[in-house]
């Protein structure tokens, strides 16, 4: 059964196009808040973005309909590291 954690994580990846039209987006690995704008690395042929504070891509945008709080952050966290 597909947790609201693995439905986001499938916003995590390949989501370049939402991201750039979002105004907030956060690391479930750092739990970093921040805009999407600050975000200068990409992998996946440019489509999945690298968090610019850990490096890691364990991003998600606002776009996903997924609340971008620490409290979803952490719980996401857990579940996937």
């Amino acid at each position: 059964m597909d947790t609201q954690f693995d439905k986001a994580h499938r916003f995590s990846s390949h989501h370049r196009n939402e991201l750039e039209k979002d105004k907030l987006c956060g690391c479930f690995y750092c739990l970093k808040i921040y805009s999407p704008s600050e975000i200068k690395e990409w992998c996946d042929n440019e489509k999945t973005a690298i968090c610019p504070y850990c490096g890691i891509d364990s991003v998600i945008g606002e776009s996903s309909g997924f609340p971008i709080t620490e409290l979803f952050l952490k719980g996401m966290h857990k579940v996937w590291f």
